[in-house]
């Protein structure tokens, strides 16, 4: 299901930057989370799997990871290496322009997109990503937020507040490197006044793209206890694709959409049961963008 007509994805920006399909490899360099190692905490984020972190220590070399995924998508000329599991700028800067180095050598790798935390992204790193895209590479930093609230970033035990957040954005901006904010919906206590609010402070702050994400509950995680002892409950369908259509109507249209949804495979989820594969998601959220309008509408609007 494509969106390109009615959202500014990240395919939709890539293309027009390249003229050409560009995709994404996700990597796993085996970095680990200063909530989980005792630097910040332990156990970290209640939504995060245990089961996920142990089934990933064994993956394969850089350059064997870029050859299997680009086997799996198959159809592109052009790739972002992907720095997607753990939090990818925890290292010293010498690791860190290593592992991105060995990342980026293929000259059909054009960009670089590395997710981490708010508060793990010293101005050392800040100036690295900038000298990718000073050579022309698409960079992202990816800072998963999740939500702005503080009682809510308490609540699932993340490790820091909305300040570590808007510190980041502040010195990516002045150093020239795009933000993509990450942002779970249906987290616990959370309404959908509270994503509005989110997603007004993230956009207030500077951030040039979104990545949304639905509560998804899995194997491992404190959150899978909660939830069978009846305390927590993801998102049902309908309600989380008329608030992401909501969301998406509320943002303006420069702004770069990486993600609108998200999946797991069994058996590491354990509920929605819709999240297990993307097409019920991106079908409802189709149809809301088609019945109330795309990308940035209810912005225009405002400012008739």
């Amino acid at each position: 299901m494509n969106l390109d007509d009615v959202v500014n994805t990240l395919g939709r920006h890539l293309k027009a930057r390249y003229g050409e399909r560009v995709r994404k490899l996700s990597l796993n360099a085996g970095f680990g989370c200063p909530n989980r190692d005792g630097t910040l905490g332990r156990g970290g984020c209640t939504f995060c799997s245990v089961l996920s972190f142990a089934a990933d220590d064994g993956d394969a070399p850089l350059a064997q990871q870029l050859a299997e995924r680009r086997a799996e998508l198959k159809r592109a000329a052009r790739y972002i290496a992907y720095f997607q599991a753990y939090t990818n700028t925890y290292a010293e800067v010498e690791t860190l322009t290593r592992l991105y180095a060995e990342a980026t050598a293929s000259p059909d790798v054009v960009g670089l997109a590395v997710g981490t935390r708010p508060d793990c992204v010293p101005d050392a790193v800040l100036a690295l990503l900038a000298g990718y895209r000073e050579r022309g590479y698409e960079v992202w930093l990816e800072l998963g937020l999740q939500s702005a609230h503080d009682e809510t970033l308490a609540r699932v035990n993340r490790g820091h507040g909305w300040a570590a957040y808007a510190d980041a954005v502040a010195r990516a901006r002045a150093a020239g490197v795009p933000i993509c904010t990450h942002l779970i919906l249906g987290l616990p206590g959370e309404t959908d006044a509270h994503a509005y609010a989110t997603l007004e402070r993230v956009l207030d702050a500077g951030a040039e793209g979104l990545k949304l994400h639905p509560l998804m509950i899995t194997r491992g995680s404190r959150l899978a206890v909660a939830h069978k002892r009846g305390e927590v409950a993801p998102p049902e369908l309908p309600a989380y694709a008329a608030l992401v259509g909501e969301l998406i109507r509320r943002t303006p249209p420069e702004v770069v959409f990486h993600r609108v949804s998200a999946t797991a495979r069994a058996p590491t989820l354990v509920a929605p049961a819709w999240c297990s594969t993307v097409w019920p998601a991106m079908q409802a959220i189709r149809a809301d963008l088609d019945l109330h309008g795309g990308q940035g509408t209810r912005v225009q609007a405002a400012a008739a």
